[in-house]
C-alpha cells in the first residue's frame, strides 16, 4: 500500500454506505454552480443581447383609477428575478416582486417570462413618482442589479378636498373687522382658483397661497379674507368656492356668521306702581333684557349691592332678527326700612363685563320730608340741581364780565388824560387847626427826576401819618420848587404797589403835596 493514498473501506453489512459517500453528490452539485475563473467577462458577452424595455415616459392618471406600467424583456439573461421599483438609488421602494404579496399590484400576463407589465389599482396622490423595471441576477453574496429600464414618470391628477372655512377664535362685536380662512389640499396639478361670497354677493380677496405637500406629489391651498361684521349678519353666511381642473363643479365651504358675532344686550328697569308707594305695598320691579346674541345670559338682582333671590325668570326668546330677549321680575315689600333702597338688575352676557340698570324705592309716608318720586334713577333726581347750578354759574360769569369791563373802561379813561389837577379846597379855621397838629398831616412827594439825585423827603414819625413817592424822568432844579396843596381825600390807599403809567416827558413836574388827615 502506497503511503498517503486512502484505503478503501470494505462494504458494511446490510449494504449501508458511509455518510461521506452519500454527501459527495450534493457537494459536487454545489460546486458545479460556482462560476469558473473569468466567468464574469464571459457572462457579459453572453447576455449582450438582453434588454429591459420600458416604453412609457410619462403617465397621468386620476386618483382612484388603475395605473398600468408596461415592461418587457428580450434576449437571454442571467438567472434572477424581475422587480418594479419606485425611486432611485437607496431611496427606492419595491412596488412589485415575483415573490411576496402586493395587494394593489397584479401582473398583466401572469407567469410570462418576457412580459412584466403591472397594474396598480386605486391610485392615490402619494403614488406619484418615477417607476423602474429592473432585472436582477443571482450571485453567491446575494442578488445584484443587472439592468433597469429608463423609467416611467407617473403623475396623479387629484381632486382637492372639500374646503373648510374657519372664523376668528373669539366672538366679536358689530363693527369689528376679523379674518376668515378657507383651506383645501391633496390636489394635483397646482392650478386652482378660489372665490368668496357673502350670501350671494362676491367679496374680493387676495391670491390664495399654494404650497407643496410633504410628499411633494400634491398641493395645499389657503385663502384669507377680512370682513367687518354687522348687527344684521346673524342670518348671513360666508362661502368659499374652489375650482380645479379635476372638478366639473366647484367645491364649496360654508361658515355661519352668527358663530363669530356677539351682540351685547340693552337693560331697562321699570315698575307697575306709581310714585310714591304706600307702606307694606307689594312692588314689582321689571328688568327687560333685549337685543342680545348668543342666547346665554345671566341675570342677577341686587338690593343696595347685595344679591337677592329671584323667583321668576323667563327663558330667552328669539326675535325675527335672530336676536334674543327675556324679562326678569322682582317682588319687593315696601317697608319703611327699604325707603330709598337701590334695586339693580345686573346682566352678564357671553362672559363679558356686567351691564346693569338701577331704580330707587320711595315710601309715601316718608315722602313728605321732601323725598323725590319713586323709581327715578339718581341721575334723574339730580337733574333740577344741575339746572339751578348752571343758571347761577351763568349769572356770576356775566357779572364778573361786567365788572371787568367797567374796570378796563376806567383805566383806559385815566390813561387818556395827559395831565392831572390837584384840587385845593378852601381853607377854614378847622383846617388851620389841623395843619398845626403834626400828627394829623399826611405827605406825598411826587418826584420827577431824570438823573438820580438825593432828594429830601419829609417823613412824619407819627403813626397817623402816611407817605408816598412817585418818580418820573425830570428832576426839580432845587428844593425851592416844592409846592404844597391840599388833596380832597381822606387818606392814601395802602394797597400793594403796582407799576404806575409812564408820564409824558414834556409835561413832567415835581410836586410835594401835604395832605391833612381827617
Amino acid at each position: 500500500m502506497t503511503c498517503g493514498q486512502p484505503t478503501a473501506s470494505p462494504p458494511r453489512p446490510g449494504g449501508a454506505e458511509p455518510m461521506a459517500w452519500r454527501a459527495a453528490p450534493l457537494l459536487l452539485a454545489q460546486l458545479s454552480l460556482l462560476p469558473a475563473p473569468g466567468a464574469d467577462a464571459q457572462v457579459g458577452q453572453d447576455f449582450k443581447d438582453f434588454k429591459v424595455q420600458q416604453p412609457q415616459d410619462l403617465v397621468t392618471v386620476a386618483a382612484g383609477q388603475t395605473l398600468t406600467l408596461t415592461c418587457t424583456i428580450s434576449g437571454d439573461g442571467p438567472a434572477g428575478p424581475v422587480r418594479w421599483l419606485k425611486g432611485k438609488d437607496s431611496g427606492n421602494e419595491t412596488v412589485y416582486d415575483q415573490t411576496g404579496s402586493f395587494p394593489r399590484v397584479t401582473r398583466a400576463e401572469d407567469g410570462s417570462d418576457t412580459d412584466f407589465t403591472i397594474r396598480i389599482t386605486d391610485v392615490q396622490p402619494e403614488d406619484a413618482g418615477t417607476y423602474y423595471c429592473v432585472k436582477f441576477r443571482n450571485r453567491l453574496q446575494g442578488e445584484e442589479e443587472f439592468q433597469r429600464g429608463k423609467g416611467t414618470e407617473v403623475s396623479v391628477r387629484a381632486k382637492p378636498t372639500r374646503p373648510v372655512v374657519s372664523g376668528p377664535g373669539r366672538r366679536v362685536a358689530p363693527g369689528e373687522s376679523v379674518p376668515f380662512t378657507c383651506v383645501s389640499g391633496g390636489f394635483f396639478p397646482e392650478e386652482i382658483t378660489v372665490k368668496w361670497f357673502k350670501d350671494k354677493a362676491s367679496i374680493s380677496a387676495q391670491q390664495p397661497q399654494i404650497t407643496p405637500a410633504q410628499t411633494k406629489s400634491s398641493y395645499n391651498m389657503s385663502s384669507t379674507v377680512m370682513l367687518t361684521l354687522q348687527r344684521d349678519d346673524l342670518r348671513s353666511n360666508l362661502s368659499c368656492k374652489v375650482q380645479h381642473p379635476t372638478l366639473t363643479d366647484p367645491l364649496t365651504g360654508m361658515f355661519q356668521l352668527r358663530d363669530a358675532l356677539r351682540v351685547p344686550p340693552s337693560v331697562r328697569v321699570a315698575t307697575d306702581s306709581r310714585s310714591p308707594v304706600e307702606v307694606n305695598e307689594t312692588v314689582i320691579f321689571t328688568c327687560d333684557v333685549e337685543g342680545f346674541y348668543p342666547g346665554d345670559v345671566d341675570v342677577t338682582w341686587l338690593e343696595n349691592r347685595t344679591e337677592v333671590k329671584v323667583e321668576k325668570l323667563s327663558k330667552p326668546v328669539e326675535t325675527p332678527q335672530g336676536l334674543f330677549k327675556l324679562r326678569s321680575l322682582l317682588e319687593v315689600q315696601a317697608t319703611e326700612e327699604k325707603n330709598g333702597s337701590a334695586f339693580t338688575c345686573q346682566v352678564v352676557h357671553d362672559g363679558q363685563a356686567p351691564v346693569s340698570e338701577t331704580a330707587l324705592l320711595w315710601i309715601s309716608a316718608l315722602a313728605k320730608g321732601g323725598q323725590s318720586d319713586l323709581f327715578q334713577t339718581p341721575y334723574d333726581n339730580l337733574l333740577p340741581i344741575y339746572i339751578v347750578v348752571g343758571v347761577v354759574c351763568t349769572v356770576l360769569a356775566l357779572l364778573v364780565a361786567a365788572i371787568l369791563y367797567l374796570i378796563r373802561a376806567k383805566q383806559s379813561k385815566g390813561k387818556s388824560s395827559p395831565s392831572a389837577r390837584l384840587h385845593e379846597p378852601e381853607k377854614s379855621s378847622e383846617a388851620t387847626t389841623q395843619e398845626s397838629d403834626p400828627n394829623n398831616l399826611t405827605y406825598a412827594d411826587l418826584n420827577f427826576e431824570k438823573e438820580r439825585k438825593t432828594i429830601r423827603r419829609m417823613v412824619e414819625m407819627s403813626q397817623q401819618s402816611e407817605y408816598a413817592c412817585i418818580q418820573a424822568s425830570r428832576p426839580p432844579a432845587s428844593d425851592d420848587n416844592l409846592t404844597y396843596a391840599d388833596l380832597d381825600m381822606v387818606h392814601l390807599s395802602k394797597a400793594p404797589k403796582r407799576p404806575a403809567p409812564c408820564p409824558e416827558e414834556a409835561t413832567s413836574e415835581y410836586a410835594s403835596v401835604q395832605i391833612p388827615r381827617k
